[in-house]
């Protein structure tokens, strides 16, 4: 009985293939691994082998032409044997959605494999995997075996007829391991990260803009500052106040892209990315330039408690009008962020180092901070976001210009 040979599913996201060559012809006898087809898909190319002997009775797709996953590619049965019942049995549909497996229980489904390219002395030596495997199994060295396929591919018969030489050969054995995974459901809050960032990173134009600042002045300032007040301030706190200070000398930067218009927002708001366990929160210091240092310090310490606790209510994470994140307390020297929308920008901060710098002609040590400023180039220009992060490393490197 005439079987059909149907466009195999070869990949997660394959609808169709591509018929790339036919390395046989209509009339012509045919063995199960013989190879008579290669198909193009959107990964790779691939043999098709028909599985069964016979005569190549219908070929349904020219070379160069495409055919719906599942679909008749050709027909092999005995000689003079009516197909005709198959074809009129076949209703066009769209490729199916059904797991690989379920594909392959179809009947007849062709059996593919892929063309293998290995490599020596800058020979190209192309063989099935099917004689790959059974010439790993035996030992055989490929570059030994002459290929009796169309263009010197090298199939299972090949393999089987291998008669091998006094030549000593090298076998390389493949390391042997288990393969496994685990399947995490994805969290609410991480769709929602995930969603937000995509749509963040591929609609907004991002460019950033990096600088080096020298923090040897702000760590006397911390010191003296937990001293005067007995708070524990971090460097992100005074890095939160910088900013603040900084934003209302740059009203353009504290800005927000609405789709249509720019909202310039006369409010500071500032995000803090805070690490949990199901992804990224943002809790914000509202009016954070109105702030003192010592409000600041307390406020985001009893935010970033409140986000890894859970407790954080929706006033707290929304309405950010610019955004910092800070990885440098995980010994991250620099990054970049993608933007927190609808904020134009976020300020990605990395540790601080002790570097040898050059001063006055001569070498010193200094403790350096990287920052990296992203910014929706639709709200916000280069030059804008460079005089920013100017005023900000004055701040910094003069933390005293902040409280006067």
């Amino acid at each position: 009985m005439a079987e059909a040979i149907r466009m195999p599913l070869l990949s997660d996201t394959m609808k169709e293939g591509v018929i790339a060559a036919w390395h046989k012809k209509v009339g012509d006898k045919v063995k199960g691994d013989d190879v008579i087809a290669d198909v193009e898909t959107d990964k790779a190319t691939m043999e098709v082998m028909p599985y069964v002997d016979g005569v190549l009775l219908y070929i349904g797709v020219e070379t160069g032409k495409a055919a719906k996953v599942n679909g008749i590619i050709a027909i092999i049965g005995k000689e003079g044997e009516d197909f005709k019942s198959l074809l009129d049995a076949e209703v066009p549909s769209e490729a199916p959605t059904t797991a690989p497996e379920e594909v392959k229980e179809a009947p007849a489904a062709a059996v593919v494999e892929t063309v293998v390219e290995e490599t020596h002395s800058d020979d190209r030596i192309k063989a099935s995997p099917l004689a790959k495997k059974i010439a790993q199994e035996k030992g055989i060295n490929l570059v030994s075996v002459a290929g009796s396929g169309d263009g010197g591919r090298i199939i299972k018969r090949d393999i089987d007829n291998y008669t091998p030489s006094a030549t000593k050969q090298t076998v390389f054995n493949e390391a042997s391991g288990v393969e496994g995974f685990v399947d995490q459901p994805l969290s609410q809050m991480r769709k929602i990260i995930a969603q937000r960032l995509s749509d963040s990173m591929f609609t907004a134009p991002h460019f950033y803009l990096k600088m080096t600042v020298n923090m040897d002045n702000a760590m006397d300032a911390r010191k003296a500052m937990i001293e005067a007040t007995g708070t524990k301030i971090s460097f992100n706190d005074i890095i939160i106040k910088a900013v603040a200070a900084s934003l209302r000398k740059h009203p353009a930067v504290n800005s927000s892209w609405m789709g249509d218009f720019i909202r310039q927002n006369k409010h500071i708001h500032i995000g803090t990315a805070v690490a949990i366990e199901d992804g990224l929160i943002v809790p914000v210091i509202k009016f954070a330039d109105q702030k003192t240092i010592t409000q600041i310090a307390d406020e985001a310490k009893s935010l970033a408690e409140k986000a890894r606790t859970k407790k954080l209510q929706p006033p707290e994470f929304t309405g950010n009008t610019f955004t910092i994140s800070n990885l440098g307390m995980m010994d991250i020297d620099e990054f970049t962020a993608i933007i927190n929308p609808p904020d134009a920008c976020i300020l990605a901060v990395g540790k601080i180092a002790a570097t040898p710098v050059v001063k006055d002609g001569q070498i010193v040590v200094s403790n350096l901070l990287k920052l990296t400023l992203s910014c929706d180039h639709r709200v916000v220009d280069g030059s804008v976001g460079a005089q920013f992060l100017k005023t900000l490393k004055f701040y910094l490197e003069n933390p005293v210009a902040m409280f006067i």
